[in-house]
């Protein structure tokens, strides 16, 4: 089953809920700030931004500066990258926005983690986590850190898409066959391609084949996106 320390923002309510327990869980992971935004593209440059964040007040205006937001090579990075981004004073200062970092460090944005989920129709989902202090010297507790992030970030998304999208922009249900949600509710058990091949009595790339297609029919990019949002969905269970 999916670890419990990450279905919990699933299980949110509204956007306040769904706030808490992201910052719960930054906090958590021992950062004080973070900052999860859900965008939809709407074409021709146009965008729709939903902010969930803890950002100090006081600096609320300088944070959401677009102009320096074009600049800031964290969130450049994540526009093009779905590979996280660890970041510190070098990221600025090597890419020629050392100003923005010495702004931001003010108010305890020194270092932090940032990703992004990039999903079909135009929709992306941003998370990033910032503190005052250094990381963790040690690369495997620095990985730690940045798995339980990119799990998070998962499961994060599919209750932004839920709690903040207007039902129209939210998919209908897909019409999944019986093999496929088979397929998916033992991915949902952590068994792996030729594990649920074995189980099933098919071949492996057979399971990779229906795992393909659910992930194609639900607008997903991998696994764990599609058993979440059949999840969410009612198909599985």
């Amino acid at each position: 089953m999916l670890p419990g320390g990450y279905t919990t923002v699933l299980q949110a309510r509204d956007r306040e809920e769904f706030r808490d327990e992201v910052v719960r869980f930054t906090r958590q992971l021992g950062f004080e700030t973070v900052s999860a935004v859900t965008m939809i593209d709407r074409g021709l440059g146009s965008a729709e931004l939903i902010t969930i964040d803890n950002t100090p007040q006081d600096y609320v205006e300088p944070y959401s500066d677009v102009s320096d937001g074009r600049r800031d090579p964290v969130l450049q990075h994540c526009k093009r990258e779905t590979v996280p981004i660890i970041w510190n004073q070098d990221t600025y200062v090597d890419s020629g926005a050392g100003d923005l970092w010495e702004q931001q460090a003010s108010y305890g944005y020194r270092t932090g983690v940032a990703m992004a989920l990039h999903l079909p129709e135009g929709k992306h989902f941003l998370l990033g986590v910032d503190r005052d202090q250094a990381l963790p010297a040690d690369p495997g507790e620095l990985q730690r850190i940045v798995a339980d992030l990119q799990l998070f970030a998962v499961h994060a998304q599919e209750a932004a898409m839920r709690l903040l999208l207007p039902p129209a922009q939210q998919a209908e249900k897909p019409a999944l066959t019986p093999r496929e949600l088979e397929v998916l509710r033992w991915t949902m058990e952590g068994k792996t391609a030729w594990e649920v091949g074995a189980v099933l009595g098919i071949t492996e790339r057979t399971a990779v084949l229906h795992i393909n297609h659910a992930m194609h029919k639900l607008n997903c990019n991998n696994k764990h996106q599609a058993v979440l949002k059949a999840l969410r969905l009612g198909l599985i269970h």
